[in-house]
C-alpha cells in the first residue's frame, strides 16, 4: 500500500506541474507578470512562491525543518519584473527540488516526523500538505491564464460540451485500476515524443 501511495503521490506532483507547463505556454510574456490591483499576485509571484515553497520544503526533507532560515517568504509575494525565461527556470528549479526528494522516498520514510515550523508531520502528512497546497495555487494560475489568454485559451481538462463524449469514452472501456492521471501523463508524453 505505501508503494502505492508514493506512486500516486509522484503521479499527481506531475500532473499539477503539468497544468501549470500548459498555462505559461498559451500566454505572451507580458501576461506572465500582470496583476489585477496590487493585492493580487502574477503568475510570476505565484510561480516565485511555489518554487520558494518547494525548495524550502524539500531540501533535506527527512532531517531539517521544512522552513529554511535562508528563505524569505515575503520577497516571493513581490512584483516579479522577470523574463520568462527566469521564471521557467525558477519553477523547474522547484520542482526538481521536490521531485529529487520525493523519489528518494521508501515506504519505510512514510512514518517517520518530520518539522515544518517546529510543528511535526508524518512524512504523508507533509506530503498531503504540500499536494494541497500546490494544486490551490496551480488552480489560481490556470484561472488567470485562462482570463489572460481570453479566446485562445485551449482546455487543460474536459473542454466545455464534451463532458458527456467524455463519459461515454470512459465508461465503453472494461472496468480497471489505473491511476486518475495515466491518460493525460501518458497523452502528453507521446505528444512531446511527436514534437521533438
Amino acid at each position: 500500500m505505501n508503494d502505492n501511495y508514493l506512486a500516486s503521490v509522484k503521479k499527481q506532483f506531475l500532473y499539477y506541474k503539468q497544468l501549470g507547463d500548459k498555462t505559461f505556454a498559451q500566454l505572451n510574456d507580458d501576461a506572465l507578470i500582470w496583476q489585477f490591483n496590487e493585492d493580487s499576485n502574477s503568475i510570476a509571484m505565484i510561480v516565485s512562491h511555489i518554487s520558494g515553497n518547494m525548495r524550502s520544503r524539500f531540501t533535506d526533507f527527512l532531517d531539517t525543518d521544512g522552513e529554511k532560515a535562508w528563505r524569505i517568504r515575503d520577497e516571493e509575494f513581490e512584483p516579479q519584473e522577470t523574463s520568462r525565461e527566469e521564471l521557467l527556470i525558477k519553477w523547474e528549479k522547484g520542482w526538481e527540488c521536490l521531485f529529487n526528494a520525493v523519489n528518494a522516498l521508501t515506504s519505510a520514510d512514510l512514518e517517520r516526523t518530520i518539522y515544518i515550523r517546529n510543528e511535526g508531520h508524518t512524512v504523508v502528512e507533509a506530503i498531503n500538505r504540500q499536494l494541497a497546497h500546490y494544486p490551490y495555487h496551480i488552480g489560481q494560475i490556470v484561472m488567470l491564464g485562462k482570463m489572460l489568454a481570453k479566446d485562445g485559451w485551449q482546455s487543460l481538462s474536459i473542454p466545455r460540451g464534451q463532458s458527456q463524449n467524455y463519459n461515454n469514452e470512459k465508461f465503453a472501456q472494461p472496468k480497471q485500476n489505473k491511476h486518475f492521471t495515466d491518460d493525460v501523463l501518458n497523452n502528453s508524453t507521446a505528444n512531446q515524443s511527436s514534437e521533438s
